[in-house]
């Protein structure tokens, strides 16, 4: 037997350290004891609710105590959380509770509207839950409840006889184009990414408090914020807020957690806020995933505030980070190396490994792979193969085994013949001063062959113009990686998790006929 919710809460209260504080933010505090208390009572109000082990709850809420209790009360009694995006509209969410067949919808009541709409599609719908004063109105035939009248029962005492390989969880990808696909997880991948990342690179103590931008239903902000922090008896900062760099700025100044979370463009977006200098005088780490981290943000963070960042790469399938750079020994720019417990090749088209210097498509195997996508055989036969998955990344490795991310597989430019990387280009736009954000695409020229565009957005006050911009990178790159052209922007196109979306921008010169 193994369940993840014992292993995270439970054994630290029997350990004697229930009196240890587990979470804390606007949201509430609960020390272990308390959130043990908590989870205990979501499992019990859950199983009276008549939900079954291995039913899918999904769960719809900002950051705080009480989403967090119910995630562990759920994986407790043999349920599955589904933690899905605060942003998505009711008819994002409708088609999640379809594809899920999930029993229970558990909704913060900020969201109640869209939550009401998209329980009216779900069929398959046993209970809504909302927080607040009022319950849900909910369709005819699914029982309405205040949360905290689930929480109020009788606590469950034993967990359920979950195994390692149990489903714990599912967490939906981000996905682009279409229906966003479920990775399925086990309840020993959650210790896997605890004592692969979180001991051997992050180095995580139990007097640890730990802040991430990434909320709870991102698989990045799941482990820094329950996962990794609940591991070993440290804390976590929970911010329902939207992240803005002032709010951050006001939460890391206030709560001094030790270990920060974030991505790329929120760590452009604080070095562009003109935050004090002793901001994160209380971080000794500070982490970056999502996408790569440009060598010049990092640099940048450093002088200004003192830390360095260590950048790495994950994914929901993975369920947290597999390659990353290591305390003192970051290479700005570089992904770094295989985390403790990872193999990773980079290989061609047919599966070969590519020799070092040759990109390839980036592939990993390690105990926190999810099993498959739910109900979608085609693509996990594609994605994952045997033991390994295929991140749908394209990477060189250096002869030390150094891994350098030059984009996904879909967005590499072909000019002249020769692959051109838009994150290799992005990053010297940003060593320009008068550059805040980056984004390169592909476009047309004359003769319908693609060629690299550069959108920009200006550092505030800044005054540059086009011609300056692809000046500045004539210098620092090869002659057919420059951007034939610049197009300044009023702000980058990002996903849910912070990563730019590059096909928006290539979309939407497509869509205006624009040529070179």
């Amino acid at each position: 037997m193994f369940n993840a919710c014992t292993y995270l809460v439970d054994r630290h209260v029997e350990a004697g350290d229930g009196d240890r504080l587990a979470v804390t933010g606007p949201g509430g505090t609960l020390t272990y004891a308390g959130l043990l208390t908590q989870v205990r009572h979501a499992a019990a109000g859950l199983r009276d609710l008549g939900v079954r082990p291995e039913e899918r709850v999904l769960i719809y809420m900002a950051d705080g105590p009480d989403m967090l209790a119910l995630m562990l009360g759920a994986m407790r009694m043999g349920a599955v959380p589904v933690p899905v995006s605060t942003m998505m509209t009711a008819k994002d969410l409708g088609e999640l509770l379809r594809d899920s067949r999930a029993r229970v919808l558990a909704a913060g009541a900020e969201f109640a509207a869209a939550a009401e709409e998209a329980a009216r599609s779900a069929p398959d719908l046993a209970a809504f839950l909302l927080t607040g004063d009022a319950p849900p109105r909910s369709p005819a035939w699914a029982a309405g409840h205040r949360l905290d009248t689930v929480f109020a029962g009788e606590g469950q005492d034993e967990p359920y006889a979950t195994s390692p390989d149990s489903t714990a969880l599912w967490l939906y990808t981000s996905g682009t184009t279409g229906l966003p696909k479920a990775a399925v997880h086990r309840h020993a991948s959650i210790r896997s990414v605890a004592e692969t990342y979180g001991a051997r690179v992050l180095e995580i103590r139990p007097d640890d408090r730990c802040l991430s931008v990434p909320k709870l239903f991102f698989a990045y902000g799941i482990g820094n914020s329950c996962f990794l922090p609940l591991s070993v008896g440290a804390s976590a900062v929970l911010e329902p807020g939207r992240p803005s760099p002032a709010l951050i700025a006001e939460r890391v100044v206030k709560e001094r957690p030790t270990l920060f979370f974030g991505v790329p463009t929120f760590y452009a977006a604080l070095l562009a806020a003109g935050l004090p200098a002793d901001t994160f005088a209380s971080v000794r780490r500070a982490v970056s995933a999502g996408e790569p981290l440009p060598a010049p943000i990092f640099r940048r963070f450093a002088d200004r505030f003192g830390v360095e960042i260590l950048d790495g790469i994950g994914a929901t399938e993975a369920l947290h980070i597999f390659v990353s750079n290591r305390p003192g020994q970051v290479r700005p720019g570089t992904t770094g190396v295989p985390v403790p417990g990872y193999d990773v090749r980079v290989v061609d088209d047919d599966g070969a490994d590519v020799a070092a210097g040759t990109p390839g498509h980036l592939t990993v195997r390690g105990d926190s792979i999810a099993t498959g996508y739910w109900c979608r055989t085609a693509v996990t036969r594609r994605v994952f193969q045997g033991e390994w998955l295929r991140t749908g990344d394209t990477y060189v490795a250096d002869e030390d085994g150094g891994l350098r991310f030059l984009g996904r597989s879909d967005d590499m430019i072909k000019a002249g013949g020769i692959w051109v990387s838009p994150s290799e280009v992005e990053a010297r736009l940003l060593e320009h001063p008068a550059v805040a954000q980056a984004v390169v695409v592909a476009a047309p020229d004359g003769d319908g062959l693609d060629k690299p565009i550069a959108g920009v957005v200006r550092a505030d006050g800044a005054d540059v113009t086009a011609e300056e911009i692809i000046a500045f990178c004539r210098e620092g790159l090869a002659a057919f990686k420059r951007p034939r052209a610049v197009i300044f922007l009023e702000s980058l196109p990002t996903t849910a998790t912070g990563k730019i979306q590059r096909y928006v921008v290539r979309d939407a010169l497509n869509e205006s006929g624009f040529t070179l």
